[in-house]
């Protein structure tokens, strides 16, 4: 916390500004945004330059604007890396399906070396390629805006697109394709899949949209009935997934209903009332 001071006291000084600058700055800041938690005391300066003291998110945001500096990158100098936020939410299993927030410039933790030349239309192993990995960033689709798209994730008990979405899938939604098709697909894994955010939370599925009302119907294999919303009142299309990655993981697998075991035949039967008991071993 000492160096993060340190490395504040540098700039301030770089930039010739006295405590009394700062303080300064740090009014016609507050003014603009209407509250004193971002005014920065002389004392106070001081305690963050000399003290180790930590500052507050207003008042790192105050100095991040009068030094000049990238808020994230000052939030690494106090040991709060902002940039694997997104990969440290990924960490965390939800049971309920939700959005998450990925800003376009945004990175995934998935590895890719920057040299790599990967055929997509083969299947790759990139773990032998941890060696040099790099960041990939989570405009996946090129050519196109990445703001017209937004991300989710299966919840771990949502079964309902199962098995074409796994649970805890991470799903890329095209909030362009708001529409809901009404034919042009030929079997189940082109017929579209939208996500979908109601009252109660979050759901993906199959839609069929007639007089105001929207069926969001599941995979037959997950056993889930549809579902009916009156649309738009209660129900809001988000987009449509278009991509998605999964973890195939078989210890979150349900457990398949046991299979029927066939009758035996009248004969068998027979056969074995008839077959007296073998001895008990002595």
């Amino acid at each position: 916390m000492d160096r993060a001071g340190e490395k504040l006291r540098r700039v301030r000084e770089r930039l010739r500004l006295t405590y009394r600058h700062v303080a300064e700055a740090s009014q016609a800041i507050a003014a603009r945004r209407g509250s004193a938690e971002f005014l920065l005391p002389l004392s106070r300066l001081a305690d963050i330059e000399n003290g180790g003291r930590v500052p507050t998110i207003f008042r790192l945001y105050t100095l991040c604007a009068i030094y000049r500096l990238d808020l994230p990158e000052v939030m690494r100098w106090y040991g709060v890396p902002s940039d694997q936020l997104t990969a440290e939410a990924l960490q965390i299993s939800l049971e309920e399906t939700h959005t998450i927030q990925i800003p376009p410039n945004g990175h995934a933790v998935t590895p890719l070396p920057f040299d790599a030349e990967i055929d997509l239309n083969q299947t790759t192993f990139l773990s032998q390629l941890a060696g040099r990995w790099g960041k990939l960033p989570l405009g996946l689709v090129p050519g196109t805006d990445p703001k017209q798209y937004r991300y989710g994730i299966v919840g771990l008990e949502d079964w309902s697109m199962f098995p074409i979405l796994r649970p805890g899938s991470l799903v890329l939604i095209d909030q362009s394709r708001r529409k809901i098709a009404r034919g042009g697909w030929s079997n189940e894994f082109d017929r579209p899949i939208y996500f979908l955010e109601h009252r109660e939370g979050f759901i993906c599925g199959w839609c069929t949209l007639e007089a105001g009302q929207l069926l969001v119907q599941p995979h037959p294999a997950s056993e889930k009935r549809p579902s009916v919303f009156p649309y738009p009142d209660e129900i809001d299309v988000i987009g449509q997934v278009i991509g998605t990655a999964m973890l195939l993981d078989p210890k979150k697998r349900r457990h398949a209903r046991p299979s029927a075991t066939p009758a035996a035949s009248p004969d068998r039967r027979d056969k074995a009332a008839a077959r007296p008991p073998e001895p008990l071993p002595e």
